[in-house]
């Protein structure tokens, strides 16, 4: 336990020296995005055929498919037939259109079973329409499937799997049937998003694209940045390029405490700061040992035998230690105070959680 500590503790204090470093200058284009230029989801209902008896096998809306399948082929199923379909899997076609995708290019698709198949492997996906947000066609996907897991099982139940085989994928298994409107050839007005939302980093880029081209950007709001580029393609790529590699140092992020209440990860920014506090850190360990002894009555006495109970209790305290924490500490002084006091992660989102209470830390606590 104390080695985990140690290791813990350690982590922390490489994390502080790399958050510690003085802010740097980055690029606009790793601070967000023009509005509009984004890739797009797509997703179809389709069949895998092919498979070694690893299907669904009666699957109802398998069937339904597969009727329909073989009626767009010229052959109609009798009614009341429910034909055995265990080289058969319905499957979700899943897949992300590039911005800027002209018809005819392709794109990968990812293809997961969606009923009690045991394995795509071998398969091949038939002709499956994918999808928008719209309802409209965007894609064609096709193709023989690439499935990295494996599963086998023996007559008595036993099971062994490797990675996953439900889940496959065809490189280049779309084709791209219908392009997207960006509207960034004609739009009056290009907006570009921050990832995160801060006025200050939205006021320097502003002013960096100012400084290099003058009076086009103004701000919307904490996010959203105009900017009025000349109409046409091939002069707003040419800005657009330009702008996205101009260099801009963004604000300190704000002071917050990410804690992972199920693994017990607790991440502190450098920005997090400490009022005076005092922390107390020990473990009472209260002990109790039973010891009962059996007591035999005197000879001739007519008496019983009997237990006598005998409880001995104990405590102990270990490893009590006060720390003192100065106005504005730093991520290293919290540090190596929690070093002196030698807490474990768990003990250390209970002590974060009470300063937070008391009002010394001055951070944002998420819990995820």
């Amino acid at each position: 336990m104390r080695r985990y500590v140690l290791r813990f503790v350690s982590f922390l204090v490489v994390l502080a020296a790399l958050l510690s470093a003085p802010a740097y200058a980055e690029r606009v284009r790793d601070l967000g995005q023009f509005q509009g230029v984004r890739s797009n989801q797509l997703t179809g209902y389709g069949i895998v055929v092919g498979l070694a008896g690893t299907g669904d096998d009666n699957l109802e809306y398998l069937t339904q498919a597969m009727r329909g399948v073989s009626g767009r082929m010229g052959l109609q199923l009798p009614a009341g037939i429910k034909p055995s379909l265990k080289n058969a899997a319905a499957v979700m076609v899943t897949a992300e259109l590039p911005a800027f995708a002209k018809p005819g290019q392709r794109i990968d698709v990812t293809v997961s079973t969606i009923g009690k198949a045991k394995s795509l492997r071998g398969g091949a996906l038939i002709m499956t329409p994918l999808l928008g947000a719209d309802g409209q066609i965007y894609a064609m996907a096709q193709g023989n499937l690439a499935v990295g897991g494996l599963g086998v099982s023996g007559k008595d139940g036993s099971q062994l799997t490797v990675n996953i085989p439900t889940v496959g994928r065809i490189a280049d298994g779309a084709s791209v049937e219908r392009a997207v409107a960006t509207g960034f050839e004609d739009s009056e007005v290009l907006r570009y998003n921050l990832f995160d939302a801060d006025f200050l980093t939205a006021s320097r880029v502003r002013d960096a694209i100012n400084q290099r081209l003058p009076g086009i950007a103004t701000i919307e709001d904490g996010v959203t940045i105009a900017l009025s580029l000349p109409p046409g393609a091939n002069q707003r790529a040419s800005l657009m390029a330009a702008i996205e590699m101009i260099e801009v140092t963004p604000a300190e992020t704000p002071a917050r405490v990410v804690v992972n209440s199920r693994t017990g990860t607790v991440v502190i920014n450098s920005a997090v700061r400490l009022s005076p506090a005092a922390i107390s850190h020990g473990k009472l360990t209260v002990r109790i040992d039973e010891d009962p002894r059996v007591i035999q009555p005197g000879p001739f006495s007519r008496g019983r035998t009997e237990t006598e109970q005998s409880s001995t209790l104990s405590v102990e305290e270990e490893g009590a230690h006060v720390a003192l924490f100065n106005p504005g500490a730093s991520l290293s002084k919290i540090v190596d105070a929690l070093n002196i006091l030698g807490v474990g992660p768990s003990d250390l989102v209970a002590i974060l959680e009470a300063l937070k209470q008391a009002g010394a830390l001055k951070a944002e606590m998420v819990v995820i």
